[in-house]
C-alpha cells in the first residue's frame, strides 16, 4: 500500500526526533567514561617516562591517577620561558588539557609548551625530574612523545613515544621499552652548554654507551627514527628559555627545588 507523502515526511521527522534524542542520551552517558579514559592514557604516558611499564602495568586505573595526583604537579610556559596561566579569554590552562596537535599547526611562539614536575616520594617540595612534552612527524602520521630530565635539566631519566600509524614491527617500535630505555643517560647539551639533543642512528645493533649524544636506530625504519629525532630537537630547544631561567634565577623556587 502506498503511503501519502504527509506520512512519510511525519514518520521521517519523528524517527529523526527519536534517533537524535537517543544519541544525545548516549553522548551524555558515554562522555564522562571517555573523558576519564583520555585523561587516564595521558597521566599513564606521563608517568612512564619516569616508572618503568612493569610498575604502571601493576597499577589500576584508580591507583594511576591518585599516584599522578601525588607525585606530580604541572604548568604551561610559552617559548620565552614565561608560565602562561590564562588563555586569551581569562580561562585556566590546565598543562594535562594543552591539545599539542593543534598547537603544533601553530608558529612555535604561539605556541603553549606544558611541562610536568615530578617530585620526590614523601616529600612534595622537592623535584626528582622535570618532564616535557614533544610532538612531531614519523614515516605515515604524528608522532608524540614525554621526556623526562634529571634535575640538572640536561641528563635524560626516561622517555615515553607514542605513533598514530607508524609500521608494526619496524617504526611502530618506538613505543617499546627496550627502545625508549637507550636514551636513558643521555644527555641533550654538551660540556660546554650547547644544545646538541640525542640522535636515533640509522640502523640497529650498534653499542653507543660512550657518546652522550647519540642512541642505537631501528633496523628498516630511518624516517620514524628521524621524526623522532627532529620531534626532540626542536621540542627540547622550545623549552630551553624556561630551563635557563631555572638554571639562572637564583631567587626563584623552581632553582631551589632543582638544588
Amino acid at each position: 500500500m502506498q503511503q501519502s507523502n504527509a506520512y512519510i515526511i511525519t514518520f521521517s521527522v519523528i524517527l529523526t526526533v527519536v534517533l537524535g534524542l537517543l544519541l544525545s542520551g548516549t553522548s551524555q552517558v558515554l562522555g564522562p567514561i571517555q573523558k576519564k579514559a583520555v585523561e587516564l592514557d595521558t597521566k599513564k604516558q606521563i608517568l612512564g617516562a619516569v616508572l618503568e611499564s612493569s610498575d604502571l602495568r601493576k597499577m589500576t586505573s584508580d591507583e594511576i591517577l591518585a599516584y599522578y595526583d601525588k607525585r606530580i604537579t604541572s604548568k604551561v610556559v610559552d617559548i620565552d620561558g614565561n608560565l602562561i596561566e590564562k588563555d586569551s579569554d581569562g580561562n585556566p590552562i590546565i598543562a594535562e588539557n594543552v591539545n599539542v596537535a593543534k598547537n603544533y599547526k601553530m608558529a612555535p611562539e604561539k605556541r603553549q609548551y606544558p611541562m610536568f614536575i615530578f617530585h620526590k616520594e614523601g616529600n612534595p617540595d622537592a623535584v626528582e625530574a622535570y618532564i616535557v612534552q614533544v610532538y612531531g612527524a614519523g614515516l605515515w602520521d604524528e608522532i608524540w612523545g614525554f621526556l623526562a630530565l634529571d634535575t640538572d635539566l640536561n641528563t635524560i631519566a626516561g622517555v615515553t613515544f607514542g605513533h598514530k600509524g607508524e609500521t608494526p614491527g619496524l617504526g611502530a617500535r618506538i613505543t617499546e621499552s627496550g627502545v625508549q630505555n637507550r636514551f636513558q643517560g643521555k644527555q641533550i647539551y654538551d660540556e660546554s652548554g650547547s644544545f646538541q639533543s640525542v640522535v636515533m642512528q640509522k640502523g640497529e645493533g650498534r653499542d653507543f654507551s660512550d657518546d652522550l649524544h647519540k642512541v642505537d636506530g631501528i633496523s628498516g625504519s630511518t624516517i620514524t627514527a628521524n621524526g623522532v629525532n627532529n620531534m626532540l630537537r626542536n621540542y627540547l630547544q622550545f623549552y630551553s628559555a624556561y630551563f635557563e631561567k631555572l638554571r639562572s634565577s637564583a631567587g626563584s623556587t623552581d632553582l631551589a627545588l632543582v638544588n
